[in-house]
């Protein structure tokens, strides 16, 4: 039986702030010590440690950012959309309160995700470590300025990419900004990075699949230096001469589904169909 729920909203939604606080009381009234919270505002780690189950109330921001809060402490997300067709959300509201007795019980299938890892080695600022459920990008700081990255994957180097950004994706974020540049599907079980050059300027621009052991080295040279960007929730400028090393994260991201795993294609079908006819945005 589930004892404690951390419920975590989008900040700039008053639906979602709502939602979150009627399924805290929901869940209290069966018995379910729940702590309701802005996903953007810090958790106390003792409350996250606790927690035996994180509800995402939001959109696939939401339940990037709760990942990054939950990857230490391995309590499954159960993603609550509130609006447009997440990709990462499993469940509308109504949903969740027909499922409610199932949540407590906590009958439900454990899909794990894997996470990407970015070690960067900055000589003015020092060493530091990032993680992404979805993907590690580098990018052009100015517009209409490249970026040279040199590719190098298990210590052998591919090629020099004279290219907009470098994604360096998960099997989630393949159906990210991976995609929108011409990336391959990969299912979401999967245990593979997947390369993928932004507006490359050479012949070999081509997506590259990746074994699960590999390591990929991502060496930037800009006049104007670069962004590296954590699942679209980091922003953080780099100078030329950085280098990246990236490979599969020793974390991974745990959900909590109802949905049988087979129903991911046609789910991925209609959320695509959905997103050509409709503006996208950030949740």
């Amino acid at each position: 039986m589930l004892k404690r729920a951390l419920i975590l909203h989008h900040p700039a939604s008053e639906g979602a702030a709502s939602f979150a606080g009627q399924i805290g009381r929901e869940l209290e009234r069966r018995g379910v010590a729940a702590h309701v919270s802005d996903a953007w505002v810090d958790v106390d780690d003792a409350i996250i440690a606790a927690a035996g189950l994180i509800v995402c109330v939001g959109g696939d921001g939401t339940v990037l950012r709760a990942a990054s809060v939950a990857m230490r402490h391995g309590a499954p997300i159960l993603g609550v959309n509130m609006g447009r067709l997440g990709f990462l959300t499993d469940m509308s509201p109504r949903d969740l309160f027909n499922l409610v007795e199932r949540i407590v019980a906590e009958d439900w299938r454990i899909e794990e995700r894997i996470m990407v890892r970015a070690d960067l080695d900055d000589p003015e600022h020092g060493k530091s470590t990032y993680h992404g459920l979805n993907d590690i990008v580098i990018s052009r700081r100015s517009p209409g300025r490249p970026i040279y990255v040199d590719l190098h994957i298990d210590r052998a180097r591919v090629a020099v990419y004279r290219c907009d950004g470098m994604i360096v994706a998960t099997p989630t974020g393949s159906t990210g900004y991976s995609l929108s540049a011409g990336g391959p599907i990969l299912a979401p079980a999967e245990h593979h990075l997947v390369v993928t050059p932004v507006s490359a300027h050479l012949a070999l621009g081509r997506s590259l699949v990746l074994q699960p052991d590999s390591e990929v080295e991502l060496r930037v040279t800009s006049d104007h230096g670069a962004i590296l960007s954590v699942d679209g929730q980091l922003d953080l400028p780099i100078n030329s001469g950085i280098s990246l090393q990236v490979q599969i994260s020793e974390y991974i991201t745990r959900f909590a589904r109802f949905r049988d795993p087979s129903s991911f294609y046609a789910d991925l079908a209609e959320r695509l169909e959905f997103q050509l006819s409709s503006p996208v945005g950030r949740a």
